[in-house]
């Protein structure tokens, strides 16, 4: 679906993506980036959170932490990140940018306190108990630091993603927030939650959930306690066209992620300020019993939308002609994605070396991909920045030593 707004709003990209990898420039099974264009939703984004006060903690694991992505991002006046987990913390910071908000949607294993106080410094660290409100004081408290803590909250009907749960009773939150301050090396600075805002699929609307309400009735029972100077971070589908519910609701920070590169749901379906930055690309590798079988490692596709069949674009030319796109099956979840097999019964005659290039919304930081940034697309000449790993340590392909 992603595939068919790349080609109207963004056609260069996927061009220059073809004549980089034909060049022998671009690995198969890469998350091709356009840094040009996540520059520019890093500023258009920016520009709408100041309007409302916001702060904006950029997500990067859907792109695999990719420095060069970083580093648009900070040109666009996007500095901080928010870290899903150490891992993404450790790229985000070696990147250059500093790390907004960690500990949440993952938590920070316990042996890994001190070095997140050491060697990260998070401006805001989420918990989701006791325990973890202790492990992340104490940690700051020996570096002689006092921590900004978050606290998840949820009470009965909100929603979690499968294996995302956790967090403090939301009615428990003035006795949360005294027993944060009451910790050396730690002290309350606001309430959190995940998901607060959702795409549906029958209104093809992004909607709040009834955790957003949550935040807004725990920081009533704040203010009430006496507590109305605290962050509210209510992350989840974030584009720059949401950020007027979410600062109505009370929200003091936003986390876009696939709003940095144009691919939240309603991306697909509406034409939204930001362009979309990312595709990925693959080659063909064979032919067998009447299909053509392109390289994968990088073929998960986020599902949030009912499945639909999936086309790419397939040529060795650089193109976005409809004549060029054939459907592609890809691998289920439950195998690895060797391969995706190209349908060839129309009128795409796939040959071995040609470029296979995808729009769809992913996250590479969960496959074996690598991740490529190209700078220049705007500009006629494009070349590429930076060829990474999913932990965006810089990979010397081809050559892989």
């Amino acid at each position: 679906m992603f595939l068919d707004v790349l080609r109207r709003r963004n056609p260069q990209f996927i061009e220059a993506a073809i004549a980089l990898h034909q060049e022998g420039l671009i690995p198969a099974n890469a998350y091709v980036l356009d840094l040009d264009a996540a520059e520019e939703n890093a500023r258009l984004f920016k520009a709408d959170a100041d309007r409302h006060g916001m702060k904006v903690f950029a997500m990067t694991k859907q792109v695999g932490r990719n420095s060069g992505f970083c580093h648009a991002l900070m040109r666009g006046g996007v500095d901080r990140a928010v870290a899903v987990d150490m891992a993404c913390a450790v790229a985000c910071k070696r990147a250059g940018m500093t790390v907004g908000h960690l500990g949440h949607l993952v938590q920070v294993p316990r042996h890994e306190a001190g070095p997140a106080v050491r060697n990260i410094k998070p401006d805001f660290w989420t918990v989701f108990s006791d325990q973890k409100a202790r492990e992340a004081a104490e940690a700051s408290d020996r570096d002689g630091r006092r921590q900004d803590l978050m606290a998840r909250i949820q009470t009965e009907g909100d929603i979690f993603y499968r294996g995302h749960e956790g967090g403090f009773a939301a009615d428990d939150i003035v006795a949360v927030a005294e027993m944060m301050d009451g910790l050396a090396g730690g002290r309350f600075a606001g309430i959190t939650t995940f998901p607060a805002l959702l795409f549906d699929n029958e209104t093809g609307k992004v909607k709040p959930t009834p955790n957003l309400a949550t935040l807004s009735k725990a920081a009533e029972k704040l203010a009430k306690a006496g507590r109305s100077d605290i962050e509210i971070n209510a992350p989840g589908t974030t584009s720059s066209i949401v950020l007027d519910a979410l600062a109505d609701a009370g929200a003091t920070q936003c986390e876009p992620g696939n709003g940095l590169h144009g691919t939240t749901p309603l991306h697909a379906l509406e034409d939204l300020p930001e362009r979309p930055a990312v595709l990925y690309l693959s080659e063909v590798s064979h032919q067998h019993g009447g299909r053509a079988y392109c390289f994968g490692g990088g073929l998960y596709i986020d599902p949030v939308f009912p499945d639909y069949d999936v086309k790419a674009i397939v040529s060795r030319e650089p193109t976005t002609e409809s004549s060029a796109m054939a459907s592609v099956e890809i691998p289920p979840p439950s195998a690895i994605d060797y391969y995706g097999m190209i349908d060839t019964s129309g009128p795409v005659k796939p040959q071995a070396g040609n470029s296979v290039v995808f729009g769809f919304r992913g996250q590479a930081f969960v496959t074996r991909a690598f991740t490529v940034g190209i700078s220049g697309v705007s500009t006629g000449a494009p070349k590429v920045a930076s060829i990474e790993n999913i932990f965006g340590v810089p990979e010397n392909w081809p050559e892989m030593k």
